[in-house]
């Protein structure tokens, strides 16, 4: 696990080499480990290394025997050792013992399409000076459990990273905010592939390479997500899932450094543990934390019962948030704007976990590949109710859904706004309000005017609708777990986790979204994945003879943190501040209509307004387009620090 970094020209200068250096100081909580720079024919490639696989002999920037093959990597190859036996009866030579080797000499004989033949997570730059070519190939793994970050800031000239910062330190001018990545960002609580929130910047979307050659650049998608259901009796199914999973955790399980999992309450990290357990020699280590306080999260009675049956070495901490303290921890590393409350305690797992070991495995995936996101049997609902009931009977729905109060004090059987005003939208229509975090008129009517008119005309759903289209010919769950897995899954949830964990140098690898355990699940039909208003339904049988009854029909609760009572009192000062200055983004006035709404318990706004804040957290750090953060790192490396 590492984080890489480079720039990409006519002719690297020493400042460009400088520039790098400033780079992979920025991500050294990437890998703490060893450092690297390297130039090379047209590039100066950086690396920042967490050692894990071959931890003496691993540098990086590596080359090939003759130097005409370059690499900076970040992440984990998991059938490097085949792919190494087959390189050595083919002749190529290896000086070290790890996975980055093994991908050069792969694409010696490959080329780009090496990456078909990986199975891990990775985020890498090969600069290929072959035969007097000056080829640069950028990749990213098929889901995008890894990030990379890149930037054409002039013809022949790119600039790349692991984390947004280390490009914005790359760029020769400051970049500039896109208003329409903002509204987005407010709508989603992240800025979905390829964008960022800087027009200058994009993101490297999940499955794709990107190459520059011959002054001609290209991206291609080299893998997809192929939802192709067969029939199976329900023991066939169960049967296939538990050998994907033990396959999938199996080989995960390689390190030279001590490894251990996230076990929280629920049904997705107990499989992996349980599956962990079986593999392995000793006791598997497993993570658990619980929040102090009234309305906290607390799954550690669910996670202990799961570690007495596996035998695992378990420890559980009890958390009472200092807000300050991890916004202050993670400001640093997220480098946009990011509205998901449940990166709190995924650092606060992270950092708990990284006292005992370097690697841990998590649970991350299940949702989308087995349909557990309780949207998903709305949806079914919706549909069944647009195909029974007479076109004026679903018009006369929406139109009460449409008065019905946002009861959010109401139990929520009892809410039932977003449903009846769905069922007067088209399907597609319906699901992508659904992920929303906030509604795009609700999100416009947030920003200053003049903000809010520069995207007036913008639909931040339009490149969701472009994933809808992609999957036209599936079933309706299908189309929307594969847009989940292109947009949310990506944008929110490895972001999130990756963020989180290498706040505090921690590896952290992700079973459920193995592309061979992805391609079992998808091959599994909708009807046994949900069953009415039951998500996972296969997937719980399949576990049903490992793990208890109380564990599988267990109330999903995700990792929530107490985020109304914050917004009303831990960071009543933020909020207040917020509401009187606003930013250059958000109206001022729109926010004080808000947190009235909301500590009067009219209404919860609790997303709506952390939103706002790690945006105005984002811009006291980063919205001057990178100028200081360029301007100090430029400084330190100056200085020789």
């Amino acid at each position: 696990m590492c984080g890489i970094c480079g720039i990409h020209g006519a002719h690297p200068s020493n400042d460009d080499v400088r520039r790098v250096e400033a780079m992979t100081r920025l991500i050294v909580h990437r890998g703490p480990d060893e450092g690297g720079v390297e130039r090379a024919g047209r590039a100066v490639l950086g690396n920042r290394r967490l050692s894990i696989i071959d931890v003496k002999g691993g540098r990086m920037p590596l080359s090939n025997e003759d130097g005409t093959v370059w690499i900076t990597f970040n992440g984990q190859i998991y059938n490097y050792r085949e792919l190494q036996a087959e390189l050595l009866a083919k002749g190529h030579r290896f000086r070290s013992r790890g996975d980055t080797e093994t991908i050069v000499h792969l694409y010696e004989e490959e080329g780009e399409k090496c990456v078909e033949r990986l199975r891990g997570m990775f985020a890498f730059a090969i600069l290929d000076r072959r035969q007097g070519r000056d080829k640069l190939v950028l990749a990213r793994d098929r889901v995008g459990v890894k990030p990379l970050h890149y930037a054409e800031p002039a013809p022949g000239r790119l600039v790349f990273g692991s984390e947004l910062k280390t490009v914005l330190v790359g760029l020769d001018r400051d970049a500039t905010v896109d208003p329409e990545a903002l509204l987005e960002y407010l709508v989603f609580g992240y800025v979905p592939a390829p964008r960022t929130i800087y027009r200058e910047v994009k993101k490297l979307p999940a499955g794709h390479v990107w190459v520059s050659e011959d002054g001609r650049t290209r991206l291609s998608r080299y893998w997809d997500l192929e939802f192709d259901p067969r029939p199976a009796s329900e023991k066939e199914t169960s049967e296939s899932i538990l050998a994907a999973l033990d396959d999938a955790v199996a080989v995960r399980l390689m390190s030279e450094v001590p490894l251990g999992a996230f076990l929280s309450g629920g049904i997705d990290s107990a499989a992996v543990v349980t599956s962990m357990a079986r593999a392995s020699e000793g006791p598997v280590r497993t993570e658990t934390i619980g929040f102090s306080g009234p309305g906290a999260s607390d799954e550690r009675h669910d996670a202990r019962r799961v570690a007495e049956i596996v035998g695992a070495d378990h420890r559980e901490s009890v958390v009472t948030p200092e807000i300050g303290e991890v916004l202050a921890a993670l400001s640093p590393v997220l480098d946009e704007p990011f509205g998901d409350s449940s990166v709190v305690p995924t650092y606060y797992v992270s950092r708990a976990a990284r006292d005992r070991v370097t690697v841990a495995l998590s649970g991350d995936g299940g949702d989308e590949n087995f349909a557990g996101y309780r949207r998903y049997a709305f949806d079914a609902l919706e549909n069944r109710w647009r195909g029974r009931l007479p076109k004026p009977v679903l018009a006369a729905l929406a139109a009460a859904g449409r008065a019905y109060p946002k009861a959010d004090f109401l139990p929520r059987p009892l809410r039932f706004k977003t449903l009846l005003t769905n069922l007067g939208r088209p399907p597609d229509d319906a699901y992508l309000r659904s992920v929303a975090f906030l509604s795009p008129e609700f999100a416009r009517s947030l920003l200053r005017p003049e903000v809010a008119a520069k995207v007036a005309c913008h639909d931040p759903f339009a490149g969701h609708r472009e994933h809808l289209s992609r999957a036209r010919g599936l079933d309706p769950l299908s189309r929307i777990q594969y847009l989940d897995v292109k947009t949310y899954l990506e944008g929110d949830i490895l972001t999130k986790v990756d963020r989180a964990s290498m706040a505090v140098s921690l590896e952290v690898r992700v079973p459920l979204l193995d592309h061979v355990f992805m391609a079992a699940a998808a091959r599994i039909p909708s009807s046994q994945k949900l069953e009415g208003m039951r998500g996972k339904a296969c997937f719980r049988r399949a576990l049903a003879s490992r793990l208890p009854r109380e564990t599988l029909e267990g109330k999903k609760r995700g990792f929530s943190v107490p985020l109304d009572r914050w917004m009303r009192d831990d960071l009543r000062g933020r909020v207040e501040a917020l509401a009187a200055e606003g930013d250059p983004y958000v109206d001022p006035a729109a926010v004080r209509r808000l947190v009235l709404e909301h500590r009067r318990g009219r209404s919860r706004h609790g997303t709506a307004i952390w939103s706002l804040l790690m945006l105005r957290l984002w811009h006291e750090r980063f919205g001057d387009g990178g100028a200081r953060l360029r301007r100090e790192a430029l400084a330190l490396e100056a200085a020789g620090r």
